[in-house]
């Protein structure tokens, strides 16, 4: 999840932002963070609607290149096929 940090920074910036949900570019929301509260952001599209999304989404800088969330491994699942790391020492 994304941090209140960097959420307000990108509003306090008017940063572009895009909101990646699945595999599917055509899926994805561009525009500006507006708000936010624990669970859902607000970003408000081009033409000017909002649109209330769940926090748990990529949210990074739209002139970037997107992140695919498909290939992506999380860092918290990067050592989750690893059985080694769960033997116990003697």
């Amino acid at each position: 999840m994304i941090s209140d940090e960097q959420l307000n920074a990108y509003r306090l910036s008017g940063e572009k932002v895009r909101v990646v949900r699945d595999g599917l570019k055509e899926n994805d929301v561009r525009g500006i963070v507006v708000a936010w509260d624990d669970t859902h952001v607000l970003i408000r599209r081009p033409n000017r609607n909002v649109v209330k999304l769940d926090r748990n989404y990529i949210i990074q800088p739209s002139k970037e290149e997107r992140i695919d969330p498909t290939t992506e491994v999380p860092e918290w699942g990067a050592e989750s096929g690893n059985s080694d790391s769960l033997k116990e020492e003697d």
